[in-house]
């Protein structure tokens, strides 16, 4: 059965997550179809709307937790499907706009920040949970947290694990536009519509200049084998669970 809807009308074209029974995690499965779906989308839509098939309380719940890697194994490292899919939203050449009606959590959060563009509703919320489990987080994951977020929203998310409600997803740049829930799909598809209707390679040039430049920072070779340590180091010390997706 599949996991995600997809079309392609003028230009635009739709990836919409269809697993809520599973609170739309992002499973390897549902991010292997998503991952096709933007790669059949490449040649001709000009830009992607990223969102969920129907409205719920839950947007996606983020990394599928039984599918973590077990302890002694890195869950995030460069292979992992979430980190495929992060990547393919970034090298995908128009923008990616993600349309949030419900609650982002974990791994759902770095989807979320990894596309160009975000539009939420009230019920729109971010919840960065990586303290609730144990799992110490990955540098370029942290660096789309810092690059997007003021560095003590960040901390805040990283050290609480608590929510952020939409209206202050909209204050500390989690969201472009908060936009009433009546509103919300035809306010981001209006905008998806003039983004297609703009120059193709003017968008692709800047998107990929953009992303190269908030890549730009480095590290030594030491402070980067510093921080891996540091790393592995939480790894050894918890055991990730093999649990379900956050309830309602």
């Amino acid at each position: 059965m599949a996991l995600i809807q997809s079309n392609l009308a003028d230009g635009v074209g739709t990836i919409a997550f269809d697993n809520y029974g599973r609170r739309n995690a992002l499973s390897a499965a549902l991010i292997a179809e998503a991952i096709a779906a933007l790669s059949a989308m490449r040649a001709d839509a000009r830009v992607v709307v990223l969102r969920a098939a129907s409205k719920n309380k839950i947007w996606s719940a983020g990394h599928d937790l039984g599918e973590l890697s077990p302890r002694g194994q890195d869950p995030l490292a460069w292979r992992d499907p979430l980190e495929q899919l992060l990547r393919a939203v970034g090298d995908f050449p128009g923008p990616v706009i993600a349309m949030i009606d419900g609650s982002v959590w974990g791994g759902a959060c770095d989807l979320a920040l990894d596309c160009d563009i975000a539009l939420g509703d009230p019920d729109a919320s971010f919840a960065f949970v990586p303290a609730r489990i144990g799992l110490p987080y990955n540098l370029s994951g942290v660096q789309r947290f810092v690059a997007r977020l003021p560095p003590n929203v960040a901390m805040e998310m990283a050290a609480t694990a608590d929510p952020v409600d939409a209206e202050r997803a909209l204050r500390v740049n989690l969201l472009n536009h908060l936009v009433p829930a009546p509103e919300l799909e035809t306010r981001t598809y209006a905008m998806a519509k003039t983004i297609a209707g703009r120059h193709r390679e003017s968008i692709a040039a800047f998107k990929a200049q953009a992303r190269a430049l908030l890549s730009a920072a480095s590290i030594s070779p030491e402070r980067a084998e510093y921080l891996e340590g540091v790393r592995w180091s939480v790894y050894a010390a918890n055991a990730l669970p093999s649990g379900a997706a956050p309830k309602e």
